[in-house]
């Protein structure tokens, strides 16, 4: 099966979060065929769902799931585009249009894999397809997962189709993330006249040292894995339009990129410490997007390994950089990794991915399953 026909009938679907628009019935119309029985998942609020893809084919262990989204950014401006973002125009090689690279490409080439494999593979196969990845992604994978975990199909392992290639495909290999905290701080004084500072207590000067202690020093220097955790103060802002009055409150907003000495849980008390420290009244409004996590190497990530280097001869890094995905909640049910086509026209104007890398996409995903389930089977 060449991936390329079914890539262009998703990208015609103008599946911008958190709308289907018909990119769901283009999967089961492709996974039925090939045994799979799939079932469609809906969350959130009435009228407000997102619709989501589970889909499997066999029963017994081991269990492999593919972990993916059909939902792609908005194009933005159009002017910046030289072919159709819903298009999936063929120029020169390369298909154009939005999600050719982040990830319904990936998505393509894992089920033209299946397609092009025998059908007695020892164990089952799975995917599990989600609407809202690139939004809030609270009605997605992470309650598909719990579904999954319900209802007898909690997988043995994961493979999140995310373009993790940096210069040429297979060249790497995610296999965790940092974790991400947002943070509000709101700081309370005595808003005074600012000739007479003794009758207000201003709240600038004490936000700016608690400020200083979280930045002065760093969280850490590193791991093998990770590199240092980074805190970033993203807002500071007062309100006061005024040039002679002390105002009565101060607010900072920060963002915690953080590997996993920490968590959020740990993170939270850094910043109440620093804000004790001031003896004032404060109020801190904390929200974790994913914790930190690293799937060890051992035999799933050794045998990923593996397969990556017979398919395209490179050495794949291993590596946990970049922002969140859905491999956090996953991380959460069993091991996962990510490995993807190359990164560098994602959710820009212009997306594309050249036709030869999709089908060795596909060629590359075949020997991973095969070397995944057999390992599991082995073990």
């Amino acid at each position: 099966m060449d991936p390329l026909p079914l890539l262009q009938e998703l990208i015609r679907c103008p599946s911008v979060t958190p709308a289907e628009a018909g990119a769901l019935g283009v999967l089961e119309a492709a996974l039925v065929p090939l045994g799979f029985t799939c079932t469609r998942l809906r969350f959130g609020p009435p009228g407000e769902e997102v619709e989501n893809l589970f889909a499997r084919r066999g029963s017994r262990g081991p269990h492999l799931c593919f972990a993916g989204h059909t939902d792609v950014v908005p194009p933005g401006d159009l002017a910046g585009w030289s072919a159709d973002p819903f298009g999936a125009e063929v120029r020169d090689g390369v298909v154009y249009g939005r999600g050719a690279t982040d990830m319904k490409g990936g998505i393509a080439a894992w089920i033209a894999a299946i397609a092009s494999l025998p059908r007695d593979l020892p164990g089952s196969l799975s995917l599990l397809i989600t609407g809202d990845e690139e939004g809030p992604a609270l009605d997605g994978t992470v309650k598909v997962l719990d579904w999954m975990a319900r209802n007898d199909h909690r997988p043995d392992m994961c493979l999140v189709g995310e373009p993790t290639s940096k210069a040429a495909l297979g060249d790497t290999i995610k296999i965790g993330r940092r974790g991400s905290l947002n943070a509000e701080i709101t700081l309370h004084g005595i808003q005074g006249h600012s000739a007479y500072p003794q009758r207000a207590d201003n709240p600038v000067h004490r936000l700016v040292r608690v400020l200083h202690r979280l930045t002065a020093e760093p969280l850490d220097a590193g791991t093998p894995w990770f590199e240092p955790s980074t805190l970033q103060v993203t807002s500071f802002d007062v309100g006061n339009p005024a040039t002679n009055v002390i105002p009565g409150t101060a607010r900072a907003r920060l963002n915690i990129r953080f590997n996993d000495l920490h968590s959020s849980r740990s993170l939270t008390a850094h910043l109440r410490a620093a804000l004790e420290a001031e003896e004032a009244r404060y109020d801190l409004a904390v929200s974790c997007s994913g914790e930190a996590f690293l799937t060890e190497p051992g035999p799933f990530v050794e045998a990923l390994v593996a397969a990556t280097r017979a398919a395209t001869g490179r050495e794949p890094s291993l590596d946990t950089g970049g922002g969140t995905s859905d491999a956090r909640f996953v991380a959460q049910h069993c091991p996962v990794a990510e490995l993807g086509a190359v990164g560098a026209t994602m959710h820009k104007a212009d997306e594309s991915t050249p036709v030869a890398e999709l089908r060795a996409l596909a060629a590359l995903y075949a020997r991973v399953i095969e070397a995944l389930l057999a390992q599991e089977a082995r073990a």
